[in-house]
C-alpha cells in the first residue's frame, strides 16, 4: 500500500525553523520529523512513500538523493501555495485504485498501523481517521460556584478527540476535493462525515505534533525514553 505525506506547508508557527528549511525537515534527535514518520509505517512493512511537496521542497529532494534503506521514495512537487486537499488530489493518478494510507509531515505517533488498516476494512468506509487525545497545555480547572471543584495538572482534555492524522483513504474520497484550494479538513472530510464515509479509530497511545518549539522539544525527550 502506498503511503501519502503531505509536506509542503509553510510551517509559520514554528518560523525560527522554516525560515531555511520546511517544517518536515526539523530535527528531533538528529533526524528530519519526516524520517521518524516514515520509519514507523516501514516498520510495519509499509515502504512505498509518496511525499507532496510544496514550500522548500528542494531541501527535502536534496536530502532524499541518498537512498534509505529498502524505501521506495517519490518527490512530487504539489505547488507552494495549494492547500492539504488539493495536494493530496494533485497526487490522484499516483493512488490509481487501491486503499491508501495518508498523514502530515509534523505528527509522530506509535499508533497500531495494522490495526488501523484492519479497523478500516472492516467497517468499509471511504476514510478513517486516527483520533487521539493530546495533553491540555495547562491544568485542567471545574468550578461549583465560586470554589474549584476540580484540579488536574497537564490532564487529558475530556472528551477532546482531535484529528491525529494517520488515515486510512480510499480513492473515491479524491472526489470530494474541488481544487488546489481546498483544504482537506474543511469540506472534504465535513462532507465525507454528514455521508456516513468518515469514521474514526480512538488511539490512546502515544501521538505529538509539532506546531512550536515547546512541542519540538517535547517530542525530543519523549522519543529518546519512548524510542519510536
Amino acid at each position: 500500500m502506498k503511503v501519502i505525506i503531505l509536506a509542503g506547508g509553510f510551517g509559520t508557527r514554528i518560523s525560527e525553523y522554516t525560515k531555511t528549511i520546511p517544517k518536515p525537515m526539523i530535527k528531533i534527535n538528529g533526524k528530519p520529523i519526516l524520517v521518524h514518520i516514515m520509519s514507523h509505517y516501514a516498520k510495519f512493512g509499509y515502504k512505498d512513500f509518496y511525499v507532496a511537496l510544496g514550500y522548500k521542497g528542494k531541501v527535502i529532494k536534496k536530502f532524499f538523493k541518498k537512498k534509505i534503506k529498502d524505501w521506495n521514495i517519490h518527490l512530487v512537487d504539489t505547488g507552494n501555495k495549494t492547500m492539504t486537499g488539493g495536494r493530496l488530489k494533485r497526487l490522484k493518478k499516483f493512488i490509481g485504485n487501491e486503499t491508501f494510507f495518508m498523514t502530515y509531515g509534523d505528527g509522530v505517533s506509535n499508533v497500531n498501523i495494522k490495526s488501523l488498516l484492519k479497523f478500516h476494512k472492516k467497517y468499509k468506509k471511504l476514510v478513517t481517521l486516527t483520533a487521539v487525545q493530546p495533553t491540555a497545555r495547562f491544568g485542567a480547572v471545574k468550578f461549583s460556584g465560586k470554589f474549584v471543584k476540580s484540579f488536574k495538572e497537564k490532564s487529558k482534555i475530556d472528551e477532546g478527540w482531535i484529528n491525529g492524522g494517520f488515515f486510512v483513504m480510499e480513492p473515491n474520497f479524491l472526489k470530494f476535493i474541488k481544487s488546489d484550494k481546498t483544504f482537506l479538513e474543511k469540506e472534504p472530510l465535513e462532507n465525507a462525515s454528514k455521508k456516513k464515509e468518515l469514521i474514526a479509530y480512538k488511539h490512546r497511545g502515544f501521538w505529538q505534533c509539532m506546531d512550536t518549539k515547546r512541542d519540538k522539544d517535547m517530542l525530543e525527550k519523549t522519543l529518546k525514553k519512548k524510542k519510536i
